[in-house]
């Protein structure tokens, strides 16, 4: 028989009968007295609960209590919109009214630690100024919130989701902080690490204390029975810490899921006690002013006996039930994912019903790929298939960020061009590691697997372009060559299509900082090597276009000055193109009629393009580099080291 036997055809019109008249009647006084914003949230739930419903039916339909679960959930999305500020249900209704506003060329994203960045909350508001001079329009924090001292996986590992880390302020500072961003144009981003919890969390000390509840809130076993049948198709993570995905807690007498480090607990997403409590949390977070949510390890969010336990289909209908939830109580609130899997997978978390945006590992990954091998030929194939989603989504697109770099492209794509997959991850490897002969990358390994060879790569954008080699070795011309680069990815990431997103400290050329060696909670985590302190009196130097601060600072904001000039960034119609040139990417955007040429040359060396290329997507004879002003139109193009071009019609 099938567990969702005992659920009846009319399940859904039998729950409504009975469940919205009382979820009127005990809400009824606020109704009375605020007769059209209850009539707002009442007809959100009537668009959106049918869709939450049949995913809960499925992911649930086999609980005793179902129709209780469902009550309680619809509950508490009634009492959050109650809870919801004013001014956050104003923009709730101006989001509604420009659903497409993260699609615009007005984006530009920064990403930063609080401590490392700005110490505190308190002082991020007096960088406010800062952000704006750049271009900013997005700000994502790092994990803030209350996290174990020590190892703590770069505040990964969450205590509570109600409280920041005390280093840092107080939820009411981050709440005006909050306000006063979108006041400026910036809309607050933050994480929302709902795979896993630290076990310092309450509900961990719970379990820990033998609460029969709580036990339930998370994948715990008395012997390895189950965890060896579980780790017969599991992979490891992280193998150089704990072997498989379970940690032994004497104290507790119990093997407990850890797919990641031992202090992280994953949830158990088959307890729909779990997915209540972790919807609250989520709308705690949406009411204190936060606009993006990152979806922390996606993948991995349902368990399954028999499978990897990533990317299961449940995993997928769990975050549109996250999403649904939203769409009632939090409409305003978007959903990016984050996702470092193989491509085929990153898509798939990608359509308005679940991630209306999603970071883009494949460009990233595929941008240092071009760079180590000068030919763009993987590039251009793999973006020519996978670059294109869903309308009403967005790729956030990133050249570093606060993690390591993986070689996420697929084997697949690869084979079709020649290219052994794994070889090619090796002599990525090596190259960023400066182990290859000729590198000028200097990034370290992070998580190097002895049995495979197998690693991941750290590092800040300007030490992996080549400008600390070329410091090093005092060579003004490689110094020019390591800018152009850095300044390239970047063109990339803000004309190609979506959200540019940027790891600050990359803005000013920040280099390796090798100290965290010197710390016993980051030694063993080369990650660490490029989470930075920011130097304002260096900042400073971003002024002066003699100094190298100010050469990347000044080239960077010229490109996002041209990605805010030109609506046609708008949008992701993206058209990837042959150059006919193996070192000079190119792709054509359009939007609203207006069309733009981009080539990048990603080599040492001046390219040259045929004057006929700009005229077979309808440019004419006469276009304009939007980057430098200069008309050209008759004669053969000619392209810099590592220059990028946007060409216009004239």
């Amino acid at each position: 028989m099938s567990p969702l036997s005992k659920i009846p055809p009319n399940a859904f019109e039998r729950t409504c009968q009975r469940l919205l008249p009382r979820l009127e009647a005990r809400f009824e006084l606020y109704a009375s007295l605020h007769p059209q914003e209850w009539q707002d949230f009442r007809s959100r739930l009537d668009e959106h609960f049918p869709r939450l419903f049949s995913l809960l039916i499925h992911l649930y339909g086999d609980q005793f209590d179902f129709f209780y679960y469902i009550e309680t959930l619809l509950t508490s999305l009634a009492q959050s919109w109650i809870d919801r500020p004013a001014e956050l249900k104003e923009l709730d209704h101006t989001r509604q009214q420009n659903p497409d506003w993260y699609q615009s060329n007005q984006m530009v994203g920064g990403v930063c630690y609080v401590d490392l960045f700005a110490k505190n909350i308190k002082g991020l508001r007096r960088r406010i100024p800062y952000f704006k001079e750049l271009g900013l329009s997005y700000l994502h924090l790092m994990p803030l919130f209350d996290c174990p001292r020590g190892e703590n996986d770069g505040g990964y590992a969450i205590s509570s989701y109600r409280k920041l880390n005390p280093d840092l302020g107080t939820l009411a500072e981050l709440t005006e902080f909050a306000s006063e961003l979108r006041h400026n144009g910036i809309s607050l981003v933050l994480d929302f690490v709902f795979n896993h919890t630290s076990n310092e969390h309450e509900w961990a000390k719970k379990a820990y204390a033998g609460q029969l509840e709580f036990l339930e809130y998370y994948y715990m076993f008395p012997d390895r029975r189950m965890p060896d049948e579980y780790e017969k198709s599991l992979r490891e993570i992280f193998p150089g810490e704990h072997p498989g995905a379970f940690t032994w807690f004497p104290e507790i007498s119990r093997w407990v899921w850890t797919t990641f480090h031992s202090y992280q607990w994953d949830l158990n997403y088959n307890n729909p006690d779990v997915f209540i409590a972790m919807v609250q949390e989520m709308l705690a977070l949406a009411n204190m002013g936060v606009e993006v949510l990152r979806l922390d390890a996606v993948a991995f969010i349902w368990k399954q006996m028999g499978t990897n336990c990533e990317n299961l289909p449940e995993a997928h209908m769990l975050i549109q039930a996250f999403n649904s939830a939203a769409r009632i109580a939090a409409p305003a609130l978007l959903f990016k994912s984050e996702a470092i899997v193989h491509p085929d997978e990153v898509a798939r978390y990608i359509n308005p019903d679940e991630c209306q945006i999603s970071y883009n590992p494949l460009l990233m990954a595929l941008l240092w790929e071009t760079l180590a091998t000068r030919e763009v030929q993987l590039l251009k194939s793999s973006l020519s298939s996978r670059f294109p989603i869903a309308p009403g989504c967005a790729w956030v697109n990133y050249v570093r960020v606060h993690d390591d770099i993986g070689w996420t492209f697929s084997d697949e794509d690869a084979a079709r061009l020649g290219i052994n997959g794994y070889n090619h991850r090796q002599f990525l490897n090596s190259f960023y590691t400066g182990r290859f002969a000729g590198s000028f990358g200097r990034g370290l390994p992070f998580q190097e697997n002895p049995k495979t060879g197998d690693c991941r790569i750290s590092g800040t954008c300007a030490s992996l372009a080549g400008l600390e080699k070329a410091l090093r070795e005092e060579t003004e011309h490689e110094v020019q060559l390591a800018i152009g680069r850095i300044l390239l990815m970047h063109g990339i990431i803000m004309t190609i299509g979506g959200i540019p997103l940027i790891y600050l400290g990359d803005e000013t050329g920040m280099l390796n900082d090798y100290s965290y060696r010197n710390d016993p909670s980051k030694e063993h985590d080369s990650r660490w090597v490029h989470r930075l302190q920011t130097d304002w009196e260096k900042n400073k130097l971003r002024k002066d276009p003699a100094t190298i601060e100010g050469r990347v600072y000044q080239g960077l904001q010229s490109l996002i000055k041209l990605r805010k000039s030109e609506p046609v960034f708008s949008g992701h119609a993206t058209e990837i193109i042959d150059c006919n040139n193996p070192h000079v990417f190119g792709f054509l955007r359009t939007h609203l009629g207006e069309r733009v040429l981009v080539l990048a040359n990603f080599s040492e060396t001046m390219q040259k393009i045929p004057a006929n290329l700009p005229r077979m997507y309808d440019l004419g004879y006469k276009f304009v580099d939007q980057m430098s002003g200069q008309e050209t139109g008759i004669q053969d193009l000619e392209l810099q080291p590592f220059q990028l071009i946007c060409l216009k019609a004239a």
